[in-house]
């Protein structure tokens, strides 16, 4: 088992499965500055790594996170609204943070997130990157942004759409109400309700190790198929699932795969390859 420990996170790397924890009870696991640069760096990290094959995201505390830090509005970052040059560059300053969370989507492996608690604001658009959501009873949702004043800008009102009928995220957004855990699950948001955080973090980890399990090429071009076909039109994504199933189509790992449910073992596939950047070789 690999640990790191970081000022807004622990991560551990445990059988192929990485497991990022965020670790600020004491403020609610709010979203400052060192948040999103160690988000960032830590989802590179694994992203060109090949030896996490899923990644689970956990948090402490009573709940998950409750969104943004609110002294971030008070001078961590510039909302310059005096003129229209300033106006300009929060598209930029967003873009930075938009980006950080579309790692999420374009890990080279799936996410999973067990939430507990709160889930407020800009962790609500955390949680909508993922993959897969577990979830407490006391668990809930909130589009907090329209209750301080301004519009959810760093992917919920963009992926939520995708996951719940269109007429309540709506509602939720309009309104800033909550969304109990149980709610969400009826609408499609959460896979799964659990009665304690162990519980739920317990399932999370299991769907983990049982993705784990399968080869990693295949689950990454799972991933792959299925964000195209959401955002694409049949035709084109059946196109799509061609050229990916030529490019990732390997014999000996289907062998491997029957071989191993013949023989009632886990099977045995290669990891995904190391990634480098050009200036790196």
């Amino acid at each position: 088992m690999n640990t790191a420990a970081l000022t807004c996170f622990i991560l551990t790397v445990t059988d192929h499965v990485a497991h990022l924890v965020l670790n600020r009870p004491e403020a609610m696991n709010t979203m400052g500055p060192v948040f999103w640069r160690e988000l960032d760096e830590v989802l590179t990290q694994l992203h060109k790594g090949g030896e996490a094959r899923v990644l689970v995201l956990s948090s402490t505390g009573k709940h998950f996170s409750a969104g943004m830090a609110l002294e971030v509005f008070g001078g961590a970052i510039q909302m310059d609204d005096a003129s229209p040059e300033g106006r300009a560059a929060i598209a930029d300053l967003l873009g930075d943070l938009q980006a950080t969370f579309s790692k999420l989507e374009a890990l080279r492996i799936p996410v999973i997130v067990a939430i507990q608690g709160g889930c407020i604001g800009g962790a609500v658009d955390l949680v909508t990157a993922a993959c897969i959501r577990y979830a407490t009873q006391d668990a809930f949702f909130v589009i907090q942004e329209i209750n301080i004043g301004m519009v959810a800008d760093v992917g919920t009102l963009q992926r939520l759409p995708k996951l719940m009928p269109l007429a309540v995220v709506k509602e939720l957004a309009y309104t800033g109400r909550r969304l109990p855990a149980t709610k969400a699950r009826e609408y499609g948001l959460v896979n799964e309700v659990l009665d304690t955080p162990e519980a739920c973090l317990a399932a999370a980890l299991q769907c983990a190790r049982e993705i784990a399990a399968k080869p990693p090429i295949a689950i990454w071009g799972s991933k792959q198929v299925i964000h195209y076909a959401r955002d694409h039109a049949v035709d084109d994504a059946l196109r799509q699932m061609g050229w990916v199933q030529g490019a990732i189509w390997s014999n000996d790992h289907v062998r491997e795969a029957v071989t191993a449910m013949k023989e009632k073992r886990a099977g045995r596939f290669p990891p995904l390859a190391e990634l480098r950047e050009f200036g790196e070789n």
